[in-house]
């Protein structure tokens, strides 16, 4: 690879077909970076390759590069026209040839592996029709992994694949072997219940079953995870549908509705209240509150009027505006936000499987000893069949029944504890990052906090009771349909009942809102209001409102028959276990961190209410990314913590995402982690719940060798027969699903008592 790069360059995305594990795209990488002026990251979780090229570079080319590595590759499209299909998962012709072998594997492997284990099925020539069942399985249903391995085997590696491929055709040969060759195929024949160890030439054992079992166990995994990984951009479909899908243009002075993707930059539009903004562009008349907690993270509404610049995708709150379009399609914040999540995804580093890293030392390890086992058979002077049937079962041993259970189990009951305590864990590669995190960002709005304004304080002036002033005040802003006005008004009902009717209501633009209530001539809002009608506030109120205004809160005056009478303090409130939930973060090792695009005066309460010490403040969408790409930079495994729009990148870039299931869609695509309960506390029971469950994959999969490992003597010495085989893969698969099991008594942290809390940290 030239070490000079083309001060011009454009990007190219390949979708990569024929992948079967992480080294498959660490292959696929190194080939396309071989290449002079290209610079490749190959993605095994996405399917995808992002590649740097200088301008007018041919395509082609890197097609042709990918083929030869010997993988399939197209020229991706653009991600509007991929997202749009809302069938891409059901109409892959990959999974959808993946779940028919799968059907077929299981139909077939079963009554294979019954005839096998069970002695009452062995009717007369059971064999051949255990032979008739399991060839295709063997042959058709596990070609995928046949091929794979030949792959490998032409680049100089092993992987998974190759252990499979290598341990399901070596039992299916050795099987056509004795059923052809040996005494095997003879009537009568059935699997002798001995536990002796005794020297076989092996011509009338068959393993038709581990040839079946292991492919379909296998298969199973496969199918799952690619089904999983199909829905790599379902993030960016949720994000794209975000937008308005009409829109009313203004045309010679007439609305008319047309589809929001025909709008061009400089066309004048109406939005009318509770609607989503079309997309980015400047107000040209009319005063609104916008609500853009969904993108910004600011958990005030937004005031904006003629010359305010609004951003698609985010609710009219208020009043009817008239917008200008400045940017449209493409060039939107909206759809800038979907590539930031597409980049993030892209470039999250792959994760490479602990199978393959097992099959690439054991594999090759296996085959030598196969072959030492054969030259000293025949150096010591045994017939050639004999020397073959010991170096033939050095192979067959090595590939263990558990090793397709290791995993999918321990996911499965892992995952299911995990749906019960309302935790939604995505996939095994999510696994492997909980164990090294070491810091936990978290967005502010909808996470730590609930994310709705509410009354948080009531102050009134010498002479005024809380519960005029509520029921007054409430009565007015119930008529309006401001997010802080609702605010007001619920928590006036909740407190005094029912309101009384308004009469005269008239919104004052950006300042307020007054009326009569029972008489009294009511004004609301902002304290410029009330001076307007020669109602001040009296120091007390004065000192309490700037306090209120210091932390961040949102301050209401109201005053009536002259008299300014008191203040309503409103904010987003704390939920009420987010301190308990980062006390126990802590307790995992874990550093936290608030990350929102808030006000600083906002962040620094909420922080210190919970006990973050470490707050950042005011940042944009793509400044979340750069704050998480910051932090892994300098050495730290970060877990993100988000609900809303604006956190989707930062949790796509994320070594672990977790979002809130009370949050957007495109948070919960996007992340790798689902938190159903909104409660912050199930991110601890979501990290000490995928440690246990990777602890216990890695003690399976230790297991699942081991007891092959042991047998791999036996078989080498000539001694191996189909009971020990069949009880050593039995009791390793019971032993795999048992350990499995155990995540069934997984505890919650949600009623823990403080001295449970000491082993926390162990999980």
């Amino acid at each position: 690879m030239t070490t000079s790069t083309p001060v011009s360059a454009t990007s190219i995305e390949l979708k990569i077909g024929g992948m079967t594990c992480a080294s498959c795209a660490n292959r696929i990488e190194r080939r396309l970076n071989k290449i002079d002026g290209v610079t490749a990251s190959v993605n095994y979780a996405t399917e995808k390759a992002a590649v740097a090229v200088p301008d007018g570079y041919d395509p082609t080319q890197l097609i042709t590069a990918v083929e030869a590595t010997g993988y399939t590759a197209t020229l991706a499209g653009s991600t509007v026209e991929t997202t749009d299909d809302t069938s891409a998962i059901a109409d892959d012709p990959e999974l959808l040839a993946l779940r028919h072998r799968l059907i077929a594997a299981t139909a077939l492997s079963v009554p294979v592996i019954a005839m096998a284990m069970i002695p009452a099925l062995q009717f007369t020539y059971w064999q051949w029709a255990s032979l008739t069942l399991a060839a295709p399985v063997v042959l058709w249903a596990a070609w995928p992994f046949h091929r794979a391995a030949w792959v490998n085997l032409r680049h100089g590696s092993a992987t998974m694949d190759t252990l499979i491929s290598m341990g399901t055709l070596a039992a299916f040969l050795w099987s056509l072997y004795a059923l052809f060759l040996g005494t095997a195929g003879a009537a009568g024949m059935t699997h002798p219940f001995t536990l002796t160890l005794a020297p076989s030439h092996g011509a009338a054992n068959i393993y038709l079953e581990v040839a079946a079992g292991v492919t379909t166990f296998i298969l199973a995994g496969r199918y799952f995870e690619k089904r999983s990984k199909r829905q790599a951009g379902a993030a960016l479909r949720t994000l794209l549908e975000l937008g308005a899908k009409e829109v009313s243009v203004l045309r010679d002075g007439t609305e008319t509705k047309i589809p929001a993707d025909q709008l061009a930059a400089g066309d004048e539009f109406v939005v009318r209240p509770g609607e989503k903004i079309a997309t980015d562009g400047v107000v040209v008349s009319g005063t609104s509150a916008v609500d853009a907690s969904m993108l910004t993270g600011e958990s005030v509404p937004v005031e904006v009027g003629a010359g305010d610049s609004v951003v698609g995708a985010t609710v009219n709150a208020g009043g009817r505006l008239v917008v200008r379009a400045s940017r449209v399609g493409s060039d939107t914040q909206l759809a800038h936000m979907a590539k930031l999540v597409e980049n993030a995804q892209t470039g999250k580093a792959e994760v490479q499987r602990l199978a393959d890293r097992i099959s690439g030392v054991f594999v090759p390890i296996v085959m030598v000893v196969a072959v030492i086992t054969l030259g000293a058979w025949l150096g010591a002077g045994f017939p050639v069949a004999a020397a073959f049937t010991a170096a033939v079962a050095v192979l067959v041993i090595a590939c263990p029944c558990a090793l397709g259970l290791a995993t999918p189990t321990a996911l499965l009951v892992g995952t299911g504890r995990g749906a019960q305590m309302g935790i939604l864990i995505k996939g095994p590669e999510v696994l492997e990052s909980t164990r090294s995190v070491d810091t936990v960002v978290l967005d502010k709005t909808g996470t730590v906090t609930t994310g709705k304004m509410a009354l948080v304080d009531v102050v009134t002036s010498p002479g005024t009771t809380r519960s005029d002033l509520l029921r007054l005040a409430g009565a007015i802003e119930d008529a309006s349909e401001h997010p802080i006005a609702q605010a007001i008004a619920i928590a006036a009902r909740d407190e005094t009942g029912a309101l009384p009717t308004v009469e005269e209501f008239a919104n004052v633009q950006g300042k307020g809102v007054q009326g009569v209530v029972d008489g009294h001539a009511v004004v609301v809002g902002r304290e410029t209001l009330l001076a307007d009608w020669a109602q001040h506030l009296d120091p007390d109120l004065v000192r309490a409102k700037a306090h209120a205004e210091t932390e961040g809160k949102t301050v209401v005056a109201v005053g009536w028959d002259g008299q300014a009478r008191g203040i309503l303090v409103i904010a987003d409130t704390v939920k009420p276990t987010s301190a308990q939930a980062i006390a126990q973060l802590k307790q995992l090792g874990l550093t936290p961190v608030l990350l929102t695009g808030d006000n600083e005066a906002v962040a620094r309460r909420i922080a210190e209410d919970v006990g973050i010490d470490t707050v950042i403040a005011e940042v944009m969408p793509e400044g979340k990314v750069q704050v998480i790409t910051r932090l892994q930079s300098e050495g730290k495994t970060v877990a993100m913590i988000g609900d809303g729009v604006n956190d989707a990148a930062a949790l796509a870039q994320a070594d672990l995402g977790l979002a809130m299931g009370t949050g957007t869609d495109v948070a919960i695509e996007a992340s790798d982690i689902t938190l159903v309960r909104g409660d912050l506390r199930s991110a601890v029971d979501a990290i000490r719940l995928s440690r246990r469950t990777l602890s216990t994959i890695k003690t399976n999969l230790f297991w699942a060798f081991a007891y092959n490992v042991a047998a791999i003597p036996v078989a080498a010495l000539g001694m191996l027969n189909p009971m020990l085989a069949g009880a050593a893969m039995a009791f390793s698969s019971v032993f795999v699903v048992a350990n499995s099991l155990r995540l069934r008594g997984f505890a919650s942290t949600f009623n823990q008592t403080d001295s449970d809390r000491k082993d926390s940290r162990r999980d």
